[in-house]
């Protein structure tokens, strides 16, 4: 785990919901008694927690979400708990198998980031068999789940499509825009994809949509290149890219076909890469998402749920997924993130230093806009 990174602490709302649980993660016997999840009779803090996480493409899981997950953990527990990982590279059929792993190893509670939002269900319904509580991590995972923590989707894409529109100014009809969405198994996809819309809708026109294909940026890289030979390069005045991987993708695309200078293009994520395209003024945006939050409230239900207490005081509010209704969750506000703010978002917060970012190819760069 990178050191230098900040452990925030949740912000809860003042009106936060006051929701058990416990009493969410009980699952029934054949005979038609409550069965204890295996978490309520785990001695002490001596739990096994089951974390699956979906890929490894996007920088995020691996080099923020995995070791802020695992250290709070083992705050909360004296280290005595055991985090027991597994990553599924994109792939659902694999996530599922691994979800059958945990529950064979007898982890007391589960933290899933799902591939597959629909495809998870069935694991989640035969962890909660076995006594397994299960918490969604990032996307709200369908089946019966007992709590979810993640960031306001929706709103991430309204940051994102607000930020368009402030590159684009009054030029914004001048052209065509392009809206590169994330992946149609992803239900946070579906929600950037629903909040940028209700920003740009009838303020741009949007000459091509595409939702990319498990988020790979090679993916983007060649829908963007079908866009600008379909629309004309120079028609696409801006791209709604939904994350930092496809932006790069689309950016490789656009310099590939001549344009420069190059039209904004949003991102998601603060990936590195990212940060860096900012600076140098390739990227417009991306939207900061503070992971240690988020990931310090998925460590705490399920602490609480595998030692089979409440969780009452981190919960802000209530989800419905498509199977569940009223999942007690935590979400986590978003930032977008510009040239403007860079040294008062991600290297104030510890997850990058200056020079991680400034390195010589981006050194004169940096220095254009104070960051030093």
């Amino acid at each position: 785990m990178n050191t230098r990174m900040r452990r925030a602490a949740v912000v809860v709302a003042a009106g936060a919901m006051a929701v058990s649980l416990a009493a969410c993660g009980s699952a029934k016997e054949a005979g038609g008694g409550e069965k204890k999840p295996s978490g309520s009779a785990a001695a002490g803090d001596a739990i096994k927690v089951g974390l699956l996480l979906p890929e490894n493409q996007t920088a995020r899981y691996e080099k923020f979400d995995k070791p802020l997950i695992e250290k709070k953990i083992a705050d909360l527990t004296g280290g005595k708990a055991q985090v027991v990982y597994a990553n599924a590279k994109q792939d659902a059929t694999t996530q599922n198998s691994q979800v059958d792993t945990m529950i064979t190893n007898k982890v007391n509670v589960l933290i899933v980031d799902a591939v597959d939002a629909k495809a998870i269900a069935g694991s989640v319904k035969k962890a909660k068999d076995a006594g397994i509580p299960v918490v969604a991590y990032d996307r709200l995972a369908e089946g019966p789940i007992d709590g979810y923590t993640s960031f306001d989707n929706e709103e991430v894409g309204k940051v994102q499509g607000k930020a368009l529109l402030e590159a684009l100014g009054d030029k914004a009809k001048d052209g065509q825009i392009v809206m590169m969405n994330g992946s149609v198994t992803d239900p946070n996809a579906a929600l950037f994809k629903k909040g940028a819309h209700s920003v740009l809708d009838g303020k741009v026109n949007i000459g091509k949509e595409y939702d990319t294909k498990e988020w790979k940026p090679e993916n983007a890289n060649t829908n963007m290149a079908g866009a600008l030979s379909a629309l004309g390069k120079d028609k696409v005045i801006g791209v709604y890219s939904a994350n930092d991987g496809m932006a790069g993708g689309i950016i490789t695309a656009l310099k590939a076909a001549g344009l420069n200078p190059l039209p904004p293009v949003t991102g998601q994520d603060a990936e590195l890469a990212g940060v860096q395209r900012i600076v140098a003024g390739e990227q417009f945006m991306s939207v900061y998402k503070p992971y240690a939050p988020e990931a310090a409230a998925a460590a705490e239900m399920a602490v609480a749920l595998a030692q089979g207490k409440k969780a009452d005081d981190i919960i802000n509010n209530k989800v419905d997924s498509p199977t569940t209704k009223g999942v007690p969750s935590v979400l986590i506000p978003v930032v977008s993130l510009t040239k403007s703010n860079i040294k008062d978002t991600v290297v104030k917060d510890g997850v990058y230093t200056v020079d991680e970012i400034c390195t010589d190819k981006y050194a004169a760069a940096c220095a254009a806009i104070g960051l030093k």
